[in-house]
């Protein structure tokens, strides 16, 4: 297995292109790796490896969108690619429906970002800034409606940050800081 694979975001980036047409489950992979990247980064931990495992983590979705196939489908793509099991793993833990018990900090990390990721960039969506003055407060407040972002798991979005270990106000607000970055991107206004 290719160890400098887990480092190469063009190759990542092309198999997120290849597998998924959608530009907004794209946008969801790019805000889920930028917090990825950003808490990879204040752990000491190698960014660029988190970063593609965050990129890759709903790569196959679009193929897949069924919880009995997804992500699992996509875990003997990523091992015909050459990608290591500690990578597939942590792609595999993102979702408790598989089974998989999160046990290292990128797969608790990775997991704590996906849901509220979505739900910030959604948040930016609705703002005539995007995200430049949100604050958690907002966030916590649209999370108490359920027909906002209906799609994003509550639950999973307040375990997240219980399993991380960090407050919810504070993971959201650094999750706030990691999109701001790539709010042109993100097709956020700034």
């Amino acid at each position: 297995m290719d160890e400098q694979l887990v480092r190469d975001r063009d190759a990542a980036w092309a198999l997120l292109t290849e597998w998924t047409q959608s530009e907004a489950l794209r946008r969801h992979a790019l805000a889920v790796e930028a917090s990825v990247r950003a808490y990879a980064g204040s752990f000491d931990e190698d960014v660029a490896a988190w970063g593609n495992v965050a990129l890759l983590h709903d790569f196959d979705y679009e193929r897949h969108p069924t919880l009995d196939k997804h992500p699992s489908d996509g875990a003997p793509v990523l091992r015909e690619k050459g990608y290591p099991e500690w990578f597939i793993r942590a792609i595999q833990s993102h979702g408790d429906h598989t089974g998989v018990a999160r046990e290292s900090q990128l797969e608790r990390t990775l997991y704590a970002c996906d849901e509220v990721s979505g739900f910030v960039h959604a948040c930016g969506l609705v703002r005539p800034d995007g995200l430049t003055s949100l604050e958690a407060k907002s966030v916590r407040k649209k999370l108490k409606q359920p027909s906002f972002a209906k799609g994003v798991n509550r639950d999973d979005v307040v375990q997240g940050a219980e399993q991380l270990g960090v407050d919810l106000d504070e993971h959201i607000t650094f999750v706030i800081a990691a999109l701001r970055p790539i709010s042109a991107e993100l097709g956020l206004r700034s």
